[in-house]
């Protein structure tokens, strides 16, 4: 479904991260999920794409941050979240 490519950040049990996932593949949305668990270079690519992100998910819909779980559940209520994946 996805024309932009979408991006995850995530940490080992998180409980945001799993319902965001869950979001994104009952979309049939393809994603890469990068895991920050450990710190480590991607944790510091998510510092770069959003610096002032301390938590995390961190979602990127192409070059979009639209930030946690919060903030993608509500683009879904608001009926945006499709339009920002097609692009």
């Amino acid at each position: 479904m996805s024309h932009h490519p979408v991006d995850i950040y995530t940490k080992f049990g998180c409980g945001f991260c799993v319902r965001a996932k869950r979001l994104l593949d009952e979309k049939g949305v393809d994603y890469s999920e990068h895991d920050i668990t450990m710190g480590g270079p991607k944790r510091e690519e998510m510092l770069e794409r959003a610096p002032t992100a301390r938590t995390v998910p961190q979602i990127f819909i192409g070059d979009t941050h639209v930030g946690g779980s919060d903030e993608l559940a509500a683009l879904e209520r608001e009926g945006k979240l499709d339009a920002l994946l097609a692009g």
